[in-house]
């Protein structure tokens, strides 16, 4: 039987969370943990994938220092991104076998738990087969961004990082107006709030997706925790 714990971090720094992220994929490859997906919401946040376009970023220093945002060079794909107060960041923390292995399937299945979230709201999610991510229209609600960790111990991978999901309204103005989103100038952003017109907890949301990301991967049985422990030294 496949099981995945929930674990619910509340509101993290980006680098805290990063760190955390490396360690437990360290303990799952050691098969010391279970799968894992993590569920937060970050201070404000760019991030710039693999990809390496900081023109993309459209902030200075003093403006970054203003808004306080912080910025972050990663080891995920893909181009830069905000990360926010009123977004579900989800992190998903697996072990793939090698055997069979299809990573763009992956992916795919990280935007299908996205999407049957959106139809619970009566809302038609869908892809553009030329950019990852959930759109609505030619409006992105979610970004997926991953990191394939070759396993030290099994002949398989670890994954890491995952998606951000636009929730609360604040998210489509607060950080991407200082970015150009995953260097896509053709189209813009939404979020529930805006879809649905009613005021949603980004913790309900995270709730919600749960059983979502539990049907579409196959897990059979789910525990949840409010609080992960600290972060070993």
């Amino acid at each position: 039987m496949k099981e995945l714990n929930v674990e619910w971090l509340s509101r993290r720094k980006y680098g805290e969370a990063w760190e955390l992220q490396k360690q437990l994929v360290k303990e799952i490859d050691r098969q010391e943990r279970n799968d894992s997906l993590l569920l937060l919401e970050h201070s404000p946040t760019y991030t710039i994938g693999s990809d390496r376009h900081p023109e993309h970023l459209l902030y200075g220093s003093e403006e970054l220092a203003r808004r306080g945002i912080e910025v972050y060079e990663i080891d995920r794909g893909g181009d830069i991104t905000y990360h926010g107060p009123g977004q579900l960041v989800g992190y998903p923390l697996l072990y793939l076998d090698a055997e069979g292995l299809d990573l763009h399937q992956y992916l795919r299945n990280l935007e299908e738990a996205i999407i049957k979230l959106l139809a619970e709201f009566g809302i038609q999610g869908g892809r553009k087969p030329e950019y990852t991510g959930v759109w609505v229209g030619d409006r992105k609600i979610a970004a997926i961004g991953v990191k394939f960790n070759k396993a030290r111990t099994r002949r398989g991978f670890v994954t890491s990082h995952g998606f951000a999901l636009n929730v609360k309204k604040n998210v489509e103005e607060d950080g991407f107006q200082g970015i150009i989103p995953c260097g896509i100038t053709e189209y813009g952003v939404t979020s529930l709030e805006t879809l649905t017109g009613i005021e949603l907890q980004v913790d309900e949301i995270g709730r919600r997706i749960v059983p979502c990301f539990a049907e579409v991967f196959g897990y059979a049985s789910v525990t949840a925790e409010e609080i992960l422990p600290s972060v070993k030294s």
